[in-house]
């Protein structure tokens, strides 16, 4: 292994993780605005099934989307238990309708193993990898690549 092989693996990131459905994700700590509790959506028409509609974010119009049912898991039947993850990637500020958020995950690169190859599903495209520590596997999500994905729904807003 080549000294630059060992620094990156040794490059530590960390993740916030939350639920939905029966999974654990995580997604970027730079990339997490705030956790908010969830509140009842204007819908938008339409719209697709996993855009749960907007909100009014002091004044910024957010676009609330449905993480089980973007990954193509079925949707959420939101209570007030569930939250909602406000992100920022790139330009696009979006909400994500999740069960719960867990944590602060500390990973370093060699903790993240590639997505399987046949892992081919709605879920695949949005997947960085798979943090594996102890008895515990967290789907790394990539937040650029899933709010790049609305801008063709028409629904990530730039704020």
């Amino acid at each position: 292994m080549s000294t630059e092989t060992i620094e990156n693996a040794s490059i530590r990131r960390q993740f916030i993780t939350f639920h939905s459905g029966d999974q654990e994700f995580g997604a970027d700590i730079m990339a997490i605005r705030e956790i908010r509790g969830w509140t009842k959506t204007t819908s938008l028409p339409h719209a697709p099934d996993f855009v749960r509609g907007v909100i009014n974010l002091r004044g910024v119009v957010l676009p609330v989307v449905d993480l089980k049912a973007r990954l193509g898991r079925g949707c959420t039947d939101p209570d007030p238990k569930h939250v909602v993850v406000v992100v920022k990637a790139g330009e696009r500020t979006i909400g994500l309708l999740v069960d719960a958020v867990s944590d602060i995950l500390t990973v370093t690169a060699g903790d993240i193993q590639p997505t399987p190859d046949l892992a081919r599903d709605a879920q695949a495209e949005f997947v960085e990898g798979i943090a594996v520590l102890d008895n515990r596997m967290v789907t790394i999500l990539s937040m650029d690549r899933l709010a790049a994905s609305l801008v063709g729904e028409g629904l990530a807003q730039a704020a």
